[in-house]
């Protein structure tokens, strides 16, 4: 018999992959959205369900090494001058907790705001031995002071668990949940539950010297685990990245100058909305206005074009006005929301002025500037000095090498633009300008075609992944189970992520309620900033299941009901194939004043590039 072999593991993951595969082709048969069901399968078969992928592939390096738990006796620990494990003796070596800043003044013990926090945080794995420093004077245990009874924040459902740790006092009691998951999977998020005190505060500010450890501990692991994440995280986080870069190739900018001011209030309205009101819900459900409701909020807010360019293909309205209203509209708020996504993971620890304030400024000028060379010099350029040169293959060469030299342009611009973007905020911003980059180029859609053609399997597995794999094998089970996480996410999902949508073009004329309902649907990016709260410790397990269940109702129902909508006013004014006009009735002319261009459909664009981009964007098989 042989040694030890593989092949199980092999077997898992293949078993694993083929259900999420299957779980995109029944959602196609079915007419709905593959995002729920590669989920659900990504839930059900993953380590917090019947655990056929091993949590080995889940979970980052650093989390498996690093151990922020707490021991019980952690406040008796720093009073004596005690070891407190490798991962915590490292973050006091360090230096970042100053023990005088929860000092009583003349007492000189440690300030415990509102009472002894709750420090049991589940990770996997052990932790490497390492040196431990620790100064000569700690004061940060329980002593000469009355501790009353205090709940630490956290999710519902917690077991009452009480930690005695006190010198010379009477004992406080602290609840927390035994109700985790034996694992937690994915980067940063160190255990199910606890709200606010389970991740870094706002401004970076904690109410005891034992508690500034254990955060700061929880937040090395969250950055080191961003940076070298797990392998399904890694695959899914660059499908997004390929994906956001192709919806940018779409942006039609001779079109946004006739439906840009209506069209960019749309996106305006769809943005800001859905950002307060979830912020607003959030602090109403009982978690703090930062950085809890404003990460809500702001998972909330991108809108999913994907959903509105297929259906508008089908009804043969994609060229209307009123369609490129409804796809400049959803550019725009994806636009706006990566801004706001740089401002959010911008807000996480210190008040950074150049990471608050300054990046995003330098970000929106180098956003105008790429449109200027996206509009003027790319197509100039590329034709002339860089396709042109390439040598000629042969008549059956299955791609030219023009298109090669194309596609390797792209690429190469794709990593320039992304990498400037990163040292501002986010990568994703500069794939988004990128694929900009590219959609005034002669032919139109030729250069769509050329990326999809060749990517297009590829990233349809790896946004696959990024559903079943990076957003499912985050989402706490029992939480999202829960009736509590289930009536809140019911009404954050009909008011923030449903009603705000459907009433942000009040001034569109008949149009209104199409382009509203266009706007509701959600796919990647949202998903994307709520997985990465989480992970970076701006949302607690309980909230993100929250936020969860309010995209999932905007997932599930979006496209039933603006297909509904876009049939009956399309029958109403006599548009689709075939039919002449503005795609306004004549009530609502008044709105893009009079018409710069004919609205005749092209078939050969069609098929070169529209109809593969609805596959691409919407169905990703």
């Amino acid at each position: 018999m042989g040694g030890a072999s593989s092949y199980i593991a092999m077997l898992s993951i293949a078993g694993f992959l083929g259900a999420a595969w299957t779980a995109s082709k029944v959602s196609r048969l079915l007419g709905i959205s593959s995002i729920v069901l590669e989920i659900t399968v990504g839930v059900a078969l993953g380590p917090r369900g019947f655990g056929l992928v091993d949590p080995v592939y889940t979970v980052c390096e650093t989390k498996r090494v690093d151990d922020c738990t707490a021991p019980a006796d952690l406040d008796d620990r720093i009073s004596k001058g005690l070891s407190l494990g490798p991962s915590l003796g490292r973050i006091v070596g360090m230096g970042v907790c100053n023990p005088a800043d929860y000092s009583h003044g003349d007492h000189g013990h440690s300030s415990h705001g509102s009472g002894l926090f709750n420090m049991t945080v589940d990770y996997v794995g052990g932790a490497q031995p390492m040196e431990e420093s620790h100064a000569d004077d700690h004061s940060g245990g329980h002593s000469n002071g009355d501790h009353g009874s205090t709940a630490s924040a956290g999710h519902d459902n917690h077991a009452d668990t009480h930690s005695e740790s006190h010198a010379d006092t009477s004992h406080s009691e602290s609840h927390s949940s035994d109700s985790h998951d034996s694992h937690d999977s994915h980067d940063g998020h160190a255990s199910d539950g606890h709200a606010s005190q389970h991740r870094r505060l706002s401004g970076g500010h904690y109410h005891s010297y034992s508690e500034c450890l254990v955060k700061e501990c929880e937040h090395e692991v969250s950055n080191n685990c961003g940076s070298f994440p797990d392998f399904f995280t890694l695959i899914g986080h660059a499908g997004v990245g390929l994906m956001i870069f192709e919806s940018g190739m779409h942006f039609d900018f001779e079109k946004a100058k006739i439906v840009g001011l209506p069209a960019c209030c749309v996106a305006v309205l769809g943005t800001v909305l859905p950002l307060i009101v979830g912020s607003l819900l959030t602090v109403m459900f009982g978690r703090p206005f930062m950085p809890d409701g404003i990460s809500a909020g702001t998972a909330l807010a991108p809108t999913s074009v994907g959903i509105a360019l297929r259906l508008l293909g089908e009804a043969g309205v994609l060229q209307e006005n009123f369609g490129q209203a409804i796809i400049t509209a959803a550019f725009v708020d994806d636009i706006l929301s990566l801004v706001l996504f740089n401002v959010l993971f911008s807000l996480g620890g210190e008040f950074d002025m150049f990471k608050t304030v300054i990046a995003p400024i330098i970000g929106v000028a180098f956003m105008l500037f790429a449109m200027y060379l996206a509009v003027n010099f790319w197509p100039k350029f590329l034709p002339k000095y860089i396709l042109a040169r390439v040598p000629q293959k042969s008549a059956e060469a299955k791609i030219s090498a023009q298109d090669e030299a194309l596609f390797f342009f792209m690429f190469a611009l794709l990593f320039v633009y992304a990498t400037i973007t990163h040292f501002l905020g986010t990568h994703l911003w500069g794939c988004f300008i990128a694929g900009m980059s590219f959609a005034c180029l002669n032919p139109p859609h030729h250069a769509h075609h050329v990326w999809v053609k060749q990517t297009k399997r590829v990233t349809s597995w790896m946004i696959r992944i990024f559903f079943a794999g990076t957003v499912a094998f985050t989402i706490p089970l029992q939480q999202l189970m829960s009736i509590d996480a289930f009536w809140k996410g019911s009404i954050m999902g009909i008011f923030a992520c449903i009603g705000t949508k459907v009433i942000c073009a009040p001034f569109m004329g008949k149009a209104r309620w199409v382009i509203g309902w266009a706007m509701v649907g959600r796919a990647e990016f949202a998903y994307l900033i709520a997985q990465m709260a989480l992970s970076a410790g701006m949302l607690d397990a309980g909230t993100f299941s929250i936020v969860i269940w309010a995209l999932l109702y905007a997932t599930i129902f979006a496209p039933f009901i603006f297909r509904l909508l876009l049939n009956r006013y399309v029958a109403s004014e006599g548009l689709g194939e075939g039919a002449a006009g503005t795609g306004f009735s004549d009530s609502d002319s008044d709105i893009w004043g009079e018409e710069k261009e004919n609205n005749k459909k092209e078939e050969d664009d069609l098929e070169d590039g529209g109809l593969l981009t609805l596959a691409a964007l919407a169905s990703r098989d």
